[in-house]
């Protein structure tokens, strides 16, 4: 059985399971569950793992494509798939770390998703695109116009998409308009959390934590180099694709070099965004029964550890 460790943003999973993959040499090997780190220079702003700690420790499902490239959760359950096949015929243990709700599904409950319907949803893309650039009050309101068809046709989804979500609107449309049958009805497995052979352990610092433990990183991440980062996928051949575009830190630092955004007001969306976000992933995870809580202030590592030994038969002894 491999394990997972879950949780919010910025609750300092990546650390711990590093100091897990540390304390257990040659046994465990980490595997991302990060719907942005699948990109090839998109580095800083979501904390991926250095080239020096993926010298140290098995690191799989980063650096995966280029950042013009669109990157599905269909994608994203075959390659992991393929990393989980490789990891136990080396004889080691899996440790999952990530924030990205549905990819953890996807590879914990081997969901299966509806299929792709490109046309429709490039003439979805071009309207949005005719309403105005991201960000501006003419794309906004084109979003809210997706929305309310979105809402005709498939409230349920509607009432899970928040109307400034651009990628999901368009999925969801995408899905209802070419497949005739409402989005949210293929999502009915979410609801249902069934056994799995993956041990679920999430830890979360709180709301109040969280928050300013988000302002402080990104701090970090700009005094690291982050704005530089965005304007040098910015000025790529290819640019980057609509999906790694809503990258948090990214799309409202974009908005800044593309159209003039200024710096201060950028950063404070970009935190603004990350809390909401964060704010989402808590209410995602607090739903699934199968997630045994860790305090994040009683050594998380030995906890983890512990799942290890316990649920998957990895000693670090």
């Amino acid at each position: 059985m491999a394990v997972a460790l879950v949780g919010p943003t910025a609750s300092g999973k990546s650390e711990i399971a590093l100091a897990v993959a540390r304390a257990c040499p040659g046994a465990v090997e980490l595997v991302s569950v990060d719907s942005m780190a699948v990109y090839r220079g998109m580095d800083i702003g979501t904390a991926k793992p250095t080239r020096a700690v993926r010298a140290e420790v098995p690191y799989h499902l980063v650096d995966l494509v280029d950042p013009d490239e669109e990157y599905t959760v269909t994608r994203f359950q075959e390659a992991a798939r393929a990393a989980l096949e490789g990891i136990a015929a080396r004889g080691s243990t899996a440790l999952l770390v990530g924030g990205t709700g549905l990819y953890l599904r996807a590879v914990t409950d081997d969901l299966s998703f509806p299929g792709r319907y490109p046309s429709v949803a490039a003439d979805l893309a071009a309207e949005l695109d005719r309403a105005g650039p991201e960000g501006s009050d003419g794309r906004l309101a084109g979003c809210a116009v997706l929305h309310a068809r979105l809402e005709s046709l498939d409230p349920v989804a509607a009432s899970r998409i928040e109307p400034g979500n651009e990628r999901r609107l368009v999925r969801a449309l995408e899905v209802t308009l070419g497949s005739g049958r409402p989005f949210s009805s293929f999502g009915s497995g979410l609801e249902q959390y069934p056994p799995s052979r993956f041990a679920l352990v999430g830890m979360d610092r709180g709301a109040e934590e969280s928050e300013g433990r988000i302002a402080s990183r990104f701090v970090r991440l700009m005094d690291e180099g982050l704005l530089e980062e965005v304007r040098g996928l910015a000025a790529r051949p290819g640019g980057l694709s609509r999906t790694a575009r809503q990258a948090l830190g990214y799309r409202e630092l974009l908005a800044h070099v593309e159209d003039g955004t200024p710096l201060a007001d950028a950063v404070d969306e970009a935190v603004r965004r990350t809390r909401a976000f964060a704010k989402r992933q808590r209410a995602w995870f607090r739903r699934d029964p199968r997630i045994e809580w860790i305090d994040p202030d009683s050594d998380p590592v030995a906890a983890v550890l512990e799942h290890l030994e316990r649920d998957a038969g990895t000693s670090h002894r």
